[in-house]
């Protein structure tokens, strides 16, 4: 292991200014802005990416292990919610190709997400937030809890609310991190029968999904999250959950009678308000269950342990 490698005890905003030389110091997120225009064709998709690997077992970059049949491993990119879903590994694995050139072994696959994640968003016109770093690589992933512990475009408030509090969070920063389905898409498998049976939405909305999302067949149609603004980071997808345009089952839940729509009339009115608290529970989010010190490694390649 690389000597300064040993050194990443906890996280800090000056993490890689000691490993460093000076001009290099800005490295990480220079290499994100180069492959900007990469990574904004890969947003809508991409985002999903860097949250779902946070709210698995931590900011640890376990979602980025590809299957390998030779050591029988299971990585959780292939499991039901994350299958044909997630996009954007390709960006990751240039920005690490760059960092690896400049620096071996220096920055992890978990603080290139964290980063891309922030500055994503931000490009995107949402809100920006400090990201410590330091966080180790994770040596292995779970394919079962991949499918058992990530919410589910299929759960109610209830469900919905209980999955995030086991993670921490408060259903406030849950409505709040929900927001980021303001961009992003998803299947048609996924929300076919809210268009077709739920009675929660609005009739022309349903009929304009319909189109690119037929009753049957098509199941890996795509459609956006958030149909007034795709690619903007915005408050859209709460002014679309108070006209019950919610894609998903789960999105409308979030406006449906119950404790959650107070907060969502707040952001759907105030994108001040949401974007302020999202970056609080990004932050937030950013910190779960983190590996530092000699826990877990720096990967070398994104995709599989050193």
């Amino acid at each position: 292991m690389p000597k300064h490698a040993q050194k990443l005890y906890r996280l800090s905003v000056l993490q890689y200014t000691e490993q460093w030389p000076m001009n290099l110091a800005w490295e990480l997120p220079c290499s994100v802005s180069i492959f900007m225009i990469v990574l904004l064709m890969h947003v809508p998709l991409f985002f999903p990416l860097s949250t779902s690997h946070a709210f698995m077992h931590g900011c640890d970059a376990s979602i980025l292990l590809d299957d390998d049949e030779a050591s029988s491993f299971t990585g959780e990119k292939s499991a039901g919610p994350n299958a044909n879903s997630l996009r954007g590994f390709e960006v990751i694995d240039a920005i690490k190709a760059k960092l690896e050139t400049a620096c071996p072994a220096v920055v992890s696959c978990a603080d290139i997400l964290a980063v891309a994640a922030r500055d994503s968003v931000a490009a995107l016109g949402g809100p920006s937030w400090t990201v410590q770093l330091g966080r180790r690589d994770s040596t292995t992933a779970s394919f079962s809890s991949a499918n058992t512990d990530l919410a589910s475009p299929l759960m109610n408030l209830d469900e919905l609310i209980s999955v995030f509090s086991k993670k921490g969070f408060t259903e406030k920063e849950m409505i709040a991190l929900s927001g980021a389905h303001t961009t992003g898409q998803a299947r048609c498998l996924v929300f076919r029968n809210r268009i077709y049976n739920e009675t929660n939405i609005d009739s022309t909305f349903a009929k304009s999904i319909q189109s690119n999302c037929p009753s049957s067949g098509g199941g890996d149609n795509l459609s956006p999250l958030d149909d007034g603004s795709a690619v903007i980071f915005d408050n859209s997808y709460f002014k679309n959950l108070v006209d019950n345009k919610g894609l998903l089952h789960s999105d409308q839940q979030l406006f449906n009678g119950g404790s959650a729509d107070s907060q969502v009339t707040t952001y759907s009115d105030n994108p001040i308000t949401f974007k302020a608290d999202f970056a609080d529970a990004m932050v937030k989010m950013g910190n779960i269950s983190i590996l530092t010190g000699t826990a877990g490694e720096i990967r070398t390649n994104c995709r599989k342990v050193n």
